[in-house]
């Protein structure tokens, strides 16, 4: 099960691959408890400042949950609670991950492979990439959280589309609607997603890191604190943030150290 998640990093970039090309990348339980496994070990390492996922093949980012196991794993309401008691950690993983996330989207991004990439930072999608929804053909809910993901990045009538109706988006429908960060050619998605990472990995990852958070955050409905509303300007505390600043005044490339 080890290689059908993957992790590969170069320098400061992780890559996690859905590596079940076969299924169309369907994750089955196991897989999501490795996807979950392999993002804890992500967020601990601080040497990493920006992760990309994506599906194995090219022709997938990911079609969803294996419904070949539904029938054994999630055929009533106590399995499909416990189901996604394995599920949702895997998938949260992705949000709550402190370094940014982009989702590399080739092909089909369908049910559960959608889950996943609305919960990434940027989606980047090849022109032939689809994306939907489609589990008005099912007959289950989409878990609150997710369909609140779905919802602040398209608004409610078009995430309503997508579940009333099943509708099946094209990349450029999609980036209309805002799902989609931007759309490249096919043959070019896969390096237009990794340029983006390592302009994200270049940054200053303190920073980085707290646009992220506070990006989330500033949609929840609590007042912020003093301590919130203080965060960026303690930047200017980091080493970091000399660094740019020296750097910018003297036209050189800044080294971040995330210090």
């Amino acid at each position: 099960m080890a290689d059908e998640i993957l992790l590969h990093r170069a320098g400061a970039v992780a890559t996690v691959t859905l590596n079940r090309p076969e299924r169309r990348n369907a994750c089955n339980l196991a897989m999501w408890r490795a996807l979950h496994r392999v993002m804890d070990e992500i967020a601990a390492d601080d040497g990493l400042r920006c992760v990309v996922v994506r599906g194995a093949g090219g022709q997938a980012f990911g079609a969803g949950a294996d419904m070949s196991e539904f029938e054994a794993e999630r055929f009533s309401a106590e399995q499909a609670r416990s189901y996604n008691a394995v599920m949702a950690p895997a998938i949260y993983a992705l949000r709550d991950c402190p370094h940014p996330t982009v989702a590399l989207v080739q092909g089909a991004c369908m049910g559960g492979g959608l889950e996943m990439a609305i919960f990434c930072d940027l989606r980047i999608a090849g022109a032939g990439a689809t994306f939907g929804m489609p589990i008005n053909r099912i007959g289950h809910g989409l878990p609150l959280p997710e369909l609140a993901e779905l919802v602040a990045l398209v608004g409610r009538p078009a995430a309503l589309e997508l579940l009333l109706e099943g509708r099946i988006w094209s990349a450029e429908q999609a980036r209309e609607r805002g799902l989609v960060t931007r759309v490249s050619a096919d043959a070019e998605v896969e390096a237009e997603a990794c340029a983006a990472a390592g302009r994200i990995a270049k940054g200053a990852p303190i920073a980085a890191r707290l646009h992220k958070r506070m990006a989330r955050r500033v949609d929840q409905p609590e007042p912020l604190t003093a301590d919130e509303l203080d965060a960026p300007f303690r930047t200017c505390d980091t080493a970091d943030y000399k660094t740019g600043v020296r750097a910018f005044l003297n036209k050189e490339r800044p080294d971040f150290r995330g210090e």
